[in-house]
């Protein structure tokens, strides 16, 4: 009789690692344990005027290529698409300034690219970096650029950036781990307007040079969790829904997971576990037989925020220039982006002609008030700050749907990473993955889920 793997968790992580597992070619049972009605995690498809279209994640960096390599393992690599030619903008001191090319989160390759957007007092201070010696240790990026570039810097152009990839506050959130070539460079006393102009020199002529920095599918990025979850099917992997996992137990060489309500516990034996859900819960499954990093992964806090996506009758208006906007916290503005969906991803414009969709981001860590309203007023306070930053003649949505993501993005606080070390050293046959550990993005989920399969496979 083969091994028996459970993967605890149905997000991309562990779907990822379902994947690795499943076509290992080892004699393996492979069985998913997820905790809701459905999979995916924060990948996910909504209905909005008809049209299905992502009320989550929407894109994967291709640059990176762990997501695309299992888009082609999946054979769908056909419908990959990439967004349309118009860039993003930020909202500075109440307009709109197209996003500054080639900039490494925020820091410009250029200070004069931030003219109009920064004053000129502020580019000034940019332009004359302050490199005061090696930084020893983790700091935050807010804290390194401001004392380099900055408050402006941080405030925005680094503010609005991070926002959108953690939903944090760059004073808060690791270099090491967040942006780890501006860590380095602090490390050994580097400019980093240096290592900005560099990788913008590697963007336009190294071998990534040309492509397109994000991807995403016909048919939106939900569709990626709905094919793996029929290629598990396929490869012999048991998906089970709305099953949640409440304990984690040794037993001799292997495990045994409680599964069901309290008052009908049941519980099953595995020769190997993989734990794929945030780090509240795996806390709560480590506190006996990992009790180190049960403490470390309850420490992680987490930020809660909203997506509100608006159908609006009609082709797209004028004033909707760009794929969208980002916001700095300095902006009196209660959404933190916008994405104008049509404009970005021509796919969707195509399916959809007579109609024009776009989304509002809702929510900072620490920041729970401004989602503690419901729907419909979260919907008003989302309308009247894109007719503020868009114009007072912004149609009134035909449709609206409000998705929101409670406790959707770990935050990566200073010292994240050796925080983190008692979670890398795990008892054989137990392995941890997801956005908790590093990175949040989907390729870096994949590749922690892959990672922990092989983990398990190897042990």
């Amino acid at each position: 009789m083969g091994r028996t793997v459970a993967v605890i968790g149905g997000g991309i992580s562990g779907l990822a690692a379902a994947w690795e597992l499943g076509r290992s070619g080892a004699d393996l049972s492979v069985t998913v344990l997820e905790g809701t009605d459905r999979v995916g995690g924060k990948l996910r498809l909504a209905d909005v005027d008809g049209a299905r279209i992502d009320v989550g994640a929407e894109s994967v960096l291709a640059r990176r290529p762990e997501a695309l390599t299992l888009i082609e393992q999946l054979g769908v690599e056909r419908l990959t698409t990439h967004p349309g030619p118009a860039g993003a903008s930020i909202v500075s001191r109440g307009g709109r300034w197209p996003m500054p090319r080639g900039t490494l989160m925020g820091v410009p390759s250029d200070p004069e690219s931030v003219r109009g957007l920064l004053t000129d007092e502020e580019v000034e201070r940019l332009a004359h970096e302050k490199v005061e010696g090696p930084v020893v240790g983790d700091v935050s990026v807010g804290d390194l650029v401001d004392a380099r570039l900055g408050r402006a810097v941080t405030d925005r152009l680094v503010e609005p950036l991070l926002a959108g990839v953690y939903a944090g506050h760059a004073r808060d959130i690791s270099a090491e781990q967040a942006v780890p070539v501006l860590a380095a460079a602090a490390h050994d006393g580097r400019p980093l307007l240096e290592v900005a102009r560099a990788a913008a020199e590697a963007g336009a002529k190294g071998v990534t040079a040309g492509r397109p920095v994000f991807a995403s599918l016909v048919g939106g990025l939900g569709t990626l969790p709905e094919v793996l979850e029929r290629a598990l099917a396929a490869a012999g992997v048991e998906v089970r829904k709305s099953v949640v996992a409440r304990g984690l137990r040794r037993d001799g060489d292997g495990w045994v997971v409680s599964t069901g309500p309290t008052t009908h516990v049941v519980e099953e034996r595995f020769d190997a576990v993989v734990v794929a859900v945030p780090a509240a819960p795996t806390s709560r499954l480590l506190r006996h037989v990992a009790p180190a990093a049960a403490a470390a992964l309850a420490s992680i806090e987490y930020a809660s925020m909203a997506i509100v996506t608006f159908a609006l009758e009609g082709p797209v208006p004028e004033v909707m220039d760009s794929s969208g906007f980002l916001v700095p916290p300095t902006e009196s503005l209660t959404i933190k982006a916008s994405t104008f969906s049509s404009v970005k991803w021509p796919w969707l414009a195509a399916a959809h002609p007579g109609r024009t969709f776009l989304r509002a981001s809702v929510g900072r860590h620490r920041e729970e008030s401004s989602l503690q309203r419901p729907d419909d007023e979260l919907v008003d306070v989302a309308l009247t700050d894109l007719r503020t930053v868009l114009g007072p003649d912004l149609p009134d949505p035909a449709d609206v749907h409000v998705q929101r993501w409670g406790g959707g993005l770990p935050q990566y606080a200073v010292g994240h990473r050796s925080r983190l070390a008692p979670t890398r050293g795990l008892p054989p046959g137990l392995a941890l993955c997801g956005a908790a550990y590093d990175g949040v993005g989907i390729p870096a989920c994949i590749a922690s889920g892959r990672a922990a399969a092989r983990s398990v496979l190897t042990r």
